[in-house]
């Protein structure tokens, strides 16, 4: 934003421009998947992350910038639908645990993004994206020399028809998408502005910082636990239990005065928010078999990332609209509440797939 000389409305915008990035490739990674194997778009994903990085750290222009942005966010994207049932297939029977342990290692470097990025202020803010840049190519390099040690499973030789995964398997990709997917969207917002909300709230930009990065600390250990949890309880009510946990975070967070207060709020939130994504991933997963699990999945998946990506940009125009950030939690947390309810009387009725 000092850069470009940009406010709320244009950063969100950049920021919504990697999420519908890292949509837009999704349901054409999921046909690619049904002809080539799975470990290819990964190392293809880590391709384009490394050149669309160093593309965001060229940029002399907004347009270039978001350019940069709209392609990284497609890198994730494609990998995310290639990685996720990989690892479902390479650990069938611990689906939860897995997921919960690959999520766990994304959060660890969300935790150490936010202090790497203001020490690269320091010398310039190129930096950050350059590192991206290099460390996507060696880790690409690095896995596609694993991947010729490894022996990968044959499990989606099957899956041959994205259009009729998906067709197949619409009960449970609307299940998910309708149990996840509104949060997703209003965390999306939050956390994206999260900065700039403690900064409104009186603290200094250094403890806004350190707000953040609880947040993203928090959510190490609740990848472990909702992996695990994921595996034993029944996945409809725990899902339901964590987005209204969130909601009830989000009114916390709103009502807390004191640094102390805002900090344990923000673990909380961090630890709710953050254990809905292994358990979202092992209820979809588990539940696709092995002839439709990488199509079905990157529909769901892509739609998923298409219904949260304007979360920034919504936030956004709402706080240059005048509305205040509490309003605006506020108000997300009561669409949050509404939602478990209308899904909780669906679930008893057994209208929702278990």
């Amino acid at each position: 934003m000092t850069e470009f000389g940009i406010g709320e409305a244009t950063a969100g915008l950049i920021v919504t421009l990697a999420w519908v990035g890292s949509a837009s490739l999704r349901l054409p990674a999921g046909w690619l998947l049904t002809r080539f194997p799975r470990h290819y778009l990964v190392i293809g994903s880590g391709c384009l992350l490394a050149v669309s990085a160093a593309a965001a750290g060229s940029a002399t222009t907004v347009r270039q910038l978001m350019v940069g942005a709209f392609f990284m966010g497609t890198a994730s994207g494609v990998y995310f639908v290639s990685a996720n049932p990989l690892l479902s297939e390479l650990f069938p029977e611990r689906v939860g645990r897995v997921m919960g342990v690959h999520g766990a290692a994304n959060q660890v470097a969300a935790v150490a993004a936010a202090p790497l990025v203001a020490v690269s202020l320091w010398v310039d803010w190129r930096l950050a994206l350059w590192t991206i840049a290099v460390g996507a190519a060696i880790m690409t390099v690095y896995t596609a020399a694993a991947a010729r040690r490894t022996e990968l499973p044959e499990a989606g030789k099957a899956d041959r028809s994205l259009l009729a995964g998906a067709l197949s398997e619409w009960r449970i990709i609307a299940a998910a998408l309708g149990l996840a997917g509104v949060a997703v969207f209003v965390w999306q917002g939050v956390f994206n502005f999260y900065e700039l909300y403690m900064q409104s709230r009186g603290l200094s930009p250094a403890a806004a910082s350190t707000m953040l990065t609880i947040v993203f600390a928090a959510g190490v250990p609740a990848f472990f636990v909702a992996g695990e949890l994921a595996d034993e309880l029944p996945s409809v009510p725990l899902l339901l239990g964590i987005v209204g946990s969130f909601a009830g975070c989000l009114l916390l967070l709103v009502a807390a005065e004191s640094l102390l207060a805002l900090a344990v709020v923000s673990a909380l939130l961090g630890f709710v928010i953050h254990a809905l994504f292994p358990a979202t991933d092992a209820y979809i997963l588990t539940a696709l078999p092995d002839s439709t699990r990488g199509s079905a999945y990157a529909v769901f998946s892509s739609v998923w990332m298409l219904s949260q990506s304007g979360g920034s940009s919504v936030l956004g125009a709402l706080i240059e609209g005048g509305y205040t950030y509490d309003t605006v939690f506020a108000a997300g947390a009561v669409v949050l509440i509404g939602t478990v309810v209308v899904l909780g009387v669906l679930e008893r009725a057994g209208r929702l797939p278990a």
